[in-house]
């Protein structure tokens, strides 16, 4: 389809402020030198949309801190498309043509800050411009999206399906977080939370050999997944007392990598009783409230190594093979899917958070 023959107008999600999203036509964009234009196979609603939606502080301000967030913007930073456009040397720098399956890295760094310069991309410091919720970077609950010229674009390779390629940000940054664990051969490895990024976590920790890979969440259809996902034991913590076995497990001491993906304040507080001392805690999750911890317990106490992780740097291609080589249960963790006009009812399953997993959008 050359860009002549593409509509004028397109069928988008407007997110305008804390739920206040509608469905609206706004123009389809155009393309300029360097730039890509996708028709939207699939997006998928992640837990920081959810968090956007209901009013976190992180995206709306407090006395702390401006929004993150840049309304009125088409939400959604986890996508996969078809190329219908290409501007100006873009099919020759990104190794793209009409009719390819594309994903593009969720940040679209500024290239001139500290962090860029030094290949730190994702922590960009200049603008950190994200898919779906800066005005630069209109995200993907649309029928088409535009890759910015500063964008990070990657060529789907053949036998991960578009459905599936909606997959690849939440485990390009699942990767991310298990890499910044430094997993060791022998160890003991607790995930906590069983969602889209949980799953994708125990999937590529898998790779890494622990000694025993365990899995948590309060749904067990979610570690009914972790168990294909390669988790060697499950637990549920409201039947079960997860801190007393995992020590049961380690001879009294703690696991020795506790990485945290529920998002909630009860995920780390259990994590800093069940980690031993001189144990690595990876921090992945967006809060929707302040969570308060015992400081003693992370420095005198234990002297734990904690860590942050920050979206999917250098793992695009990574995930990309993991998907191909079905080392992650993707269909199992794609659970249900919504036209774009039904966003609402899409939005609220992910919300209420007991059927889903991860819930894709096709315009």
């Amino acid at each position: 389809m050359t860009e002549s023959a593409l509509p004028k107008k397109m069928r988008a999600v407007l997110c305008y402020g804390p739920e206040d999203y509608r469905l609206e036509e706004i123009p389809v964009p155009q393309v300029g030198p360097g730039e890509v234009l996708i028709k939207v196979a699939g997006v998928g609603i992640c837990a920081s949309d959810i968090k956007c939606y209901t009013g976190a502080p992180l995206f709306w301000g407090d006395e702390h801190r401006a929004g993150y967030c840049q309304p009125p913007v088409v939400p959604g930073h986890e996508f996969s498309g078809i190329v219908v456009a290409l501007g100006e040397g873009a099919g020759e720098k990104y190794g793209l043509a009409p009719g390819d399956l594309a994903v593009s890295e969720q940040i679209v760094p500024c290239w001139q800050c500290r962090f860029c310069r030094r290949g730190q991309y994702w922590m960009c410091d200049g603008k950190h411009d994200v898919y779906g919720f800066r005005q630069r970077t209109p995200g993907a609950m649309a029928e088409y999206m535009k890759f910015p010229a500063d964008a990070l674009n990657y060529k789907v390779p053949e036998g991960v399906t578009a459905r599936q390629a909606v997959y690849i940000e939440p485990l390009a940054c699942a990767i991310h977080a298990v890499q910044r664990a430094q997993i060791e051969l022998g160890d003991v490895v607790v995930i906590a939370g069983c969602g889209p990024l949980g799953l994708g976590m125990v999937s590529a920790a898998r790779l890494k050999n622990p000694g025993c890979l365990v899995a948590l969440d309060l749904r067990n259809n979610r570690l009914q997944v972790a168990k294909k996902a390669g988790a060697d034991l499950v637990m549920n913590p409201e039947e079960i007392d997860v801190v007393a076995e995992v020590r049961k497990l380690t001879d009294g001491y703690g696991c020795d990598v506790y990485i945290e993906a529920t998002g909630q304040p009860s995920g780390v507080t259990q994590g800093l009783r069940m980690i031993r001392r001189l144990g690595t805690f990876v921090e992945f999750s967006v809060f929707r409230e302040l969570v308060t911890v015992d400081w003693t317990i992370i420095g005198d106490t234990k002297e734990l190594d904690i860590r942050g992780a920050h979206l999917g740097p250098y793992s695009y291609p990574l995930a990309m093979d993991m998907l191909s080589k079905g080392q992650a249960p993707v269909d199992d963790i794609l659970t249900h899917t919504f036209p774009l006009e039904k966003y609402q009812e899409a939005l609220e399953l992910v919300y209420e958070a007991n059927q889903s997993i991860k819930v894709v959008l096709t315009p």
